[in-house]
């Protein structure tokens, strides 16, 4: 057999095996599914593959692409109001308790015993199955797009300087300062500092890292901790040595494309966008990002932020729908199409043949970080309590305040503290 035929029959093999896992969904002719997506990278990939669960099933998917605050304010305001405006819907990680409590989706948790086999439960990190729709017992999402919180490093620049890549956060914090040059616009660090959830988010995995935390044994807030107070005093201690200008004002997007216009020597980062730095029509640093796992909160077992969504579905609409919808989340997560979702660029993983899959390691080699971070994951340094959307304002608008010079840590930190014991 030539090449350009063994390649047709590797496409055509590859292409049944995909077919195949849609050829076995029950069918639901004239039944259309609303789905809200927030607009990672997955979601235009979500969008494409939409039609091919039509194809397998008659289900209509009709996905709309939402911004984070969007996305929520709008699922949230579907449940409450009860609208059945969405079937389906992207719940982070960090809702989890939110919606459990209110009832909002659907308890997946005796449909997946039910289709343990055919899901194939073993195959799936049990970190994620947790983090991303487990709470108390409860499964109220299922897993969907895992992420790893790694560090994106320059190669380049770090061989240049004589420096090792960070083994420690103080390392991480002297390599930050030691590689920033303003004179050749080369900064060491960058990190969302935009008032709201995106710096208090970036500031919780920095936190978590340098060994404080949010909330304290008995489940009550400890934000002015000695331990979060000299984390803030880190974090500004960075943004006001090692990060670009105007990095306060920087939400996830302008922090990844800093980094991909060759700015930026470090960034801790989602591990969704790692594809992106070697892809020559949106970044100028190809060839020159390592992947790597990030300076760890030390223990008896090194721990890793891990974070991402989960598909929830929506408790209002009626059985005909509920089971539509837990069909495409059976179909989209299922071993051969989760893979092809990867191969085209989701950077959304799930599934522990996924980081040994010969044809994803070849496009992505930084898997096996993506692994161990899996393995080891820490789902819980961003709270998932119910309270959580009011504790991350709260947190968002003191880091905020100190990084744009508007309040010292210590008040800042009491102060949200104060308000935060209101909320317990």
């Amino acid at each position: 057999m030539n090449m350009t035929a063994k390649c047709c029959s590797l496409m055509l093999a590859g292409f049944l095996v995909f077919a195949g896992a849609a050829q076995a969904q029950e069918r639901f002719e004239g039944v259309t599914l609303n789905l809200a997506s927030q607009n990672d990278q997955f979601a235009v990939i979500l969008a494409a593959m939409a039609p091919d669960f039509e194809k397998a099933t008659g289900a209509k998917v009709n996905v709309e692409i939402l911004s984070y605050p969007e996305l929520l304010t709008k699922i949230t305001a579907d449940y409450v109001g009860h609208t059945k405006g969405y079937d389906i819907a992207t719940t982070d990680i960090v809702w989890s308790g939110q919606f459990a409590e209110a009832g909002y989706t659907v308890d997946l948790t005796d449909w997946i015993k039910r289709d343990a086999a055919e899901i194939k439960v073993d195959d799936i990190y049990p970190s994620l199955m947790k983090g991303l729709g487990g709470y108390k017992g409860k499964q109220i999402a299922f897993p969907f797009a895992g992420y790893a919180n790694v560090l994106a490093y320059r190669k380049d620049l770090y061989e240049a300087a004589g420096l090792k890549p960070p083994a420690t956060m103080e390392d991480y914090i002297a390599a930050a300062i030691k590689l920033t040059d303003p004179a050749k616009k080369t900064f060491g660090f960058v990190a969302n500092g935009q008032k709201g959830p995106a710096v208090a988010q970036d500031w919780m995995q920095y936190n978590f890292q340098l060994g404080g935390s949010i909330l304290g044994p008995d489940g009550k807030p400890t934000l002015n901790s000695a331990a979060n107070l000299q984390s803030v005093i880190d974090y500004k201690k960075l943004f006001d040595k090692a990060a670009p200008p105007g990095a306060a004002d920087y939400d996830w997007g302008a922090r990844e494309e800093s980094f991909r216009q060759g700015m930026v020597a470090n960034m801790q980062t989602w591990s969704i966008g790692a594809a992106g730095y070697d892809n020559p029509e949106i970044s100028k640093v190809v060839g020159k990002v390592g992947i790597m796992l990030t300076p760890a909160r030390t223990g008896k077992q090194p721990e890793y932020g891990i974070g991402g969504w989960g598909l929830g579905i929506n408790a209002d609409i009626d059985k005909r729908k509920q089971e539509a919808a837990w069909a495409f989340i059976k179909w989209i997560t299922s071993p051969a199409v989760h893979k092809e979702f990867n191969l085209r660029g989701a950077g959304s993983y799930l599934r522990k043949s996924e980081m040994t899959d010969k044809d994803l390691l070849a496009k992505f080699p930084f898997l096996p970080v993506l692994a161990t971070s899996f393995e080891h994951g820490n789902v819980d340094f961003r709270p998932r309590i119910p309270q959580y959307p009011e504790l991350q304002d709260l947190i968002g608008s003191a880091v905020n305040g100190v990084l744009v010079g508007n309040a010292d840590p210590k008040t800042a930190l009491d102060e949200a503290q104060a308000q935060a014991e209101k909320l317990f």
